[in-house]
């Protein structure tokens, strides 16, 4: 059976994941498809980027504009498609706005811990020990975590400043913590690491490509040979498609995004 995670590190620039110590998304990349210069919409800020993401459609289109829910048009994000499908959703943040992103019914588990400002990412370390501890009871076919404190960091300190660069290593080790957790369950798990957004001094939001430069990691998918570049153009909206295709269910009319090809 085959199953997904999505890892969304809130912030993260990829010239920061370069510069800090990454083991685990070091070997998810050495095994699967990467690239560090695809891209995420306008606004380059939190909710509108992460709608963009589930949603497979630009802030134009979902209407998604700020950090406050006020779309005028939805759809179906791929949490829905999943359960739509008679598959299963969990999700796991340490954001609270990030509880509209599916239908009442979608999930099996939905839990938010309002802790991404701990000191040193201790709130994204809690975090992933309930997330896997849940899942170890009840499995999910599809595996939402969202980890905050990089952004907190960023927005605190500065990006690429010291407390930054630390931040993006405590979500590696989270990273690990759940790729090891779940790989040890049954099943094929396509493993995908991304961000919503960059930035820049204390801020983003912008169109600078400080703020609108993501990476976007696949890993898990033995069709993928590994080591392999995906096009710089992927957009944040293309990776619901891209799960949808490895989950083996249709993605909505009305997305936008593509399932991302390999070069």
């Amino acid at each position: 059976m085959k199953h997904a995670l999505i890892v969304l590190v809130d912030g993260m620039r990829p010239d920061g994941l370069q510069q800090a110590n990454t083991p685990a998304i070091d070997r998810l990349i050495a095994a699967g498809a990467s690239t560090l210069s695809a891209s995420t919409v306008m606004p380059s800020v939190t909710l509108p980027c992460i709608t963009s993401l589930f949603f497979g459609s630009p802030p134009e289109v979902h209407g998604v504009t700020s950090n406050i829910w006020n779309p005028h048009h939805t759809g179906r994000s791929l949490l829905d498609v999943v359960a739509r499908a008679r598959g299963t959703a969990a999700s796991f943040y340490n954001w609270e706005p990030l509880r509209d992103l599916s239908r009442p019914g979608s999930l099996q588990a939905g839990i938010c811990l309002h802790n991404c400002g701990e000191p040193g990412g201790a709130g994204d370390t809690e975090l992933t020990r309930v997330a896997l501890r849940t899942l170890e009871r009840d499995p999910a076919d599809l595996v939402f975590v969202y980890l905050g404190h990089t952004d907190v960091a960023g927005h605190d300190s500065g990006w690429m400043t010291a407390p930054y660069i630390r931040a993006i290593e405590n979500a590696d080790q989270c990273i690990g913590t759940l790729v090891a957790g779940l790989r040890a369950d049954s099943g094929d798990w396509l493993t995908v690491v991304t961000a919503d957004h960059g930035g820049h001094g204390t801020g983003h939001g912008t169109e600078s490509e400080a703020d609108m430069t993501i990476p976007v990691i696949l890993s898990g998918d033995p069709a993928i040979a590994s080591g392999t570049r995906l096009a710089d153009a992927t957009n944040i909206i293309d990776i619901a498609p891209t799960v949808a295709r490895w989950l083996g269910v249709p993605s909505p009319t009305e997305w936008h995004g593509q399932a991302i090809r390999l070069t």
